[in-house]
C-alpha cells in the first residue's frame, strides 16, 4: 500500500536542520515551538524512526535523519518548483530588490536570469547597499524584497543559507604578516566591520584600515595589490584569492570569524510579482544547497 509524506512535515524537518534547533525553526516557519516539535514528532511516527538526537543542549541529526536530509531537500525543491510553475500566472510591473554588495555577484545573476525568463514583463530594479541600509529601505518602502547578510534573522525574515566570514588575501602576498595588520574593512554601515574589529581586539592584533568602502571592486583591488587582507563570506571569495585558515591563520594571528546568515525578507502585502521573485530566490538557494550536498 502506497503511503504519502506530508510536505509540511518535511519542510519542518529541514527548517530544524538549517536553523540548528526547534526554536529558530519555529520562528522561520511562523509557528509556535510546540507546533514545530509536534511536526517533527509526526514525521518520526510516519517514518517509524528517530530523526534527531540531543547532545547536551544541542540537537543533532540521528543516522536516519542524515539519510533523510538529501532526499528531503530534493523532495521539497521539486514540490516548490511544481507549485510555482503551476500556480504562477504571468505578471507585469516592477519589483525593487535590495541586495548587499557582498553577495550580489555570487548569488543574484542566476536568480534574475531565471526570473526574467519566467516573467519577461516584470522589471526588476536592483538596489545595492550594505545590509543595514537595505533593511532600512525595506522598512521605509523603498524596496519590496531584501536579501541581507546578518548574524541573526529579524522579523519577516527567513534564513536561506549560513556562511562563514573568513580572512582573504592574495597568493604569495605578505599583508597578513604585517604589523599593524592592513585591513579592508568596509564602510561604517558594513555588517562585517564591527565583527572583524571586535575579533582583532580580542586577539590583541594591531591593525590599520586601508580601504573603508563596501563596494567589492576597491576591496578586491586592495587585496590583489597585496595592500591588505579583508573579511569576506567564504562563498563570495574569488578563486584568485587565498583563504587564511588553520595553521596559516594562526601564524598570522588572524582571529576566527563567526558565521553569517543570508536572509530573505519578504514582508506581508507583497505584489504577486514580488512574491514570485521571492519564490525564485528561495528555489535558487535550495538548488545550490542540493547541488552542494550531491557533490
Amino acid at each position: 500500500m502506497n503511503k504519502n509524506l506530508d510536505i509540511s512535515l518535511v519542510r519542518a524537518f529541514l527548517a530544524v536542520v538549517e536553523a540548528g534547533g526547534v526554536t529558530r525553526a519555529a520562528a522561520a516557519l511562523g509557528v509556535s515551538q510546540a507546533a514545530a516539535s509536534q511536526q517533527i514528532k509526526r514525521l518520526e511516527q510516519a517514518l517509524d524512526c528517530r530523526l534527531f538526537e540531543r547532545r547536551g543542549r544541542r540537537l543533532e541529526l540521528a543516522p536516519a535523519g542524515e539519510r533523510l536530509l538529501a532526499q528531503a531537500r530534493r523532495l521539497l525543491a521539486l514540490n516548490d518548483e511544481v507549485w510555482s510553475s503551476m500556480r504562477t500566472p504571468p505578471f507585469e510591473g516592477e519589483v525593487r530588490l535590495g541586495v548587499p554588495y557582498d553577495i550580489i555577484g555570487s548569488f543574484v545573476p542566476p536568480i534574475l536570469r531565471r526570473f526574467a525568463k519566467a516573467q519577461p514583463k516584470v522589471r526588476v530594479s536592483l538596489v545595492c547597499e550594505d545590509s543595514k541600509v537595505v533593511r532600512e529601505q525595506l522598512r521605509s518602502g523603498k524596496v519590496d524584497l531584501a536579501l541581507t547578510t546578518e548574524t541573526e534573522c529579524g522579523r519577516h525574515g527567513e534564513t536561506l543559507r549560513t556562511d562563514r566570514l573568513v580572512w582573504v588575501g592574495v597568493p604569495g602576498g605578505d599583508a597578513h604578516l604585517r604589523d599593524p595588520l592592513p585591513v579592508s574593512l568596509g564602510a561604517p554601515t558594513c555588517v562585517f566591520r564591527p565583527v572583524a574589529i571586535e575579533a582583532l581586539g580580542r586577539a590583541r592584533r594591531d591593525w590599520r584600515a586601508v580601504c573603508e568602502v563596501s563596494r567589492l571592486e576597491p576591496v578586491h583591488a586592495a587585496i590583489e595589490a597585496g595592500l591588505a587582507v579583508a573579511p569576506l563570506l567564504r562563498s563570495s571569495v574569488p578563486e584568485r584569492f587565498d583563504i587564511f585558515a588553520g595553521a596559516a591563520a594562526r601564524a598570522a594571528r588572524l582571529p576566527s570569524l563567526p558565521e553569517f546568515r543570508i536572509n530573505l525578507y519578504a514582508p506581508p502585502g507583497l505584489s504577486p510579482a514580488a512574491r514570485d521573485l521571492a519564490d525564485h530566490v528561495r528555489a535558487s538557494f535550495a538548488g545550490r544547497e542540493r547541488r552542494a550536498h550531491n557533490n
